[in-house]
């Protein structure tokens, strides 16, 4: 077994693969600490590495590059600026309403991953402040997040926030006992902020959708949580609604209870959309590791950046990775026009763009 530095390195920074849906997973995103940053060798450095420190090298800068950390884009200051000034009413006493955010927007433009990060954020403070033991001496548990499939319903929903807290035998359980299991937890861990992501895998027009909006206001009701939804088209999902039409549609509480942040693609048609554009590209050259990485290597071509990803923020993040892989595979070791114009990419962006 290869033991040079590299292959120390990739012991400590592996790739992390649990999901936020289950405890364990979160706590070890909410928690972890930051790779230890990794050495950015020159091409002349590169040649002497021998065969196995060479391959053990670059698979250290995939699992680096791949794994940018957050940038603070604008759209995600703006959610979290919202995102703050709902959470203040979180101090209210248990028996007030608490009002709830959701974040609507079309598919890859980081809906999950600001909310993961203002999640994040929100747990490190409680653990900080409150400690990691109730005072019943239970587990903290500050974030429940849930991630919603197709055909959601009431059960399955109850299922998977009782399945976070990581509940035995859940199939057993009748749907009355996992909704008590569920109220249950969130009070014993003393949970402050429920996530639920792709809310719009549910359709509130049809009576299963409404059985679940239904029981989201009541969890509301009685627990001091608030809910953080993200999800698209929530609002032709009947999601504010909550299925009703005409003048019933007046009366839903959803509607007053939740403020919608949408989250908007970058543009480069205004000087301060061009600006913000060049910055996240600037921000990403600084993470990545290359031999021959060079300022400007992206920012240069922000146009043809953009042209390629329409201002997508996961477009962008998979075709940066994918021209990478191209850089050290091809061993041209930096970021070229040709690689951006010639890299496949996701279905979406090379429509727009054909």
């Amino acid at each position: 077994m290869s033991t040079n530095i590299w292959s120390r390195w990739l012991r400590d920074n592996h790739p992390r693969g649990l999901g936020f849906s289950h405890r364990s997973g979160w706590f070890a995103f909410a928690e972890d600490q930051s790779r230890r940053p990794l050495r950015r060798l020159s091409m002349a450095e590169l040649s002497k590495l021998g065969e196995e420190e060479r391959e053990d090298y670059d698979e250290c800068r995939r699992v680096w590059n791949v794994n940018m950390p957050v940038i603070r884009t604008h759209q995600l200051t703006a959610v979290v600026s919202v995102l703050d000034q709902v959470m203040y009413s979180n101090a209210r006493d248990g028996g007030r309403i608490k009002g709830g955010v959701a974040i609507d927007a079309p598919p890859g433009l980081g809906k999950t991953t600001i909310a993961a990060t203002y999640a994040r954020r929100f747990h490190r403070r409680q653990i900080r402040r409150l400690g990691e033991r109730t005072s019943a001496g239970h587990q903290r548990v500050p974030v429940v997040f849930v991630s919603l499939a197709a055909n959601m319903t009431l059960k399955s929903l109850n299922r998977q926030i009782v399945e976070f807290y990581g509940h035995p035998a859940i199939e057993k359980l009748t749907a009355a006992k996992l909704a008590s299991l569920a109220t249950e937890y969130v009070g014993r861990c003393e949970t402050g902020l429920i996530v639920v992501d792709d809310l719009h895998f549910v359709d509130f027009r049809h009576r299963m959708g409404v059985e679940v909006s239904n029981h989201l206001k009541w969890l509301a009701n009685e627990l001091p949580v608030t809910f953080l939804y993200t999800g698209v088209g929530l609002a032709s999902k009947a999601f504010f609604n909550e299925g009703m039409t005409g003048e019933g549609a007046a009366m839903a509480q959803t509607a007053r209870r939740t403020t919608l942040c949408p989250v908007e693609p970058f543009t480069i048609t205004t000087d301060a959309g061009a600006r913000a554009w060049s910055d996240v590209l600037a921000a990403i050259e600084q993470h990545i590791i290359l031999a021959d990485a060079r300022a400007g290597m992206l920012t240069d071509h922000a146009e043809l950046m953009f042209e390629r990803t329409q201002g997508h923020i996961a477009s962008l993040v998979s075709l940066v990775d994918r021209c990478c892989f191209m850089a050290i595979n091809g061993g041209a070791e930096s970021i070229t026009p040709a690689m951006i114009r010639s890299t496949a990419l996701d279905n979406a962006a090379a429509r727009a763009t054909a």
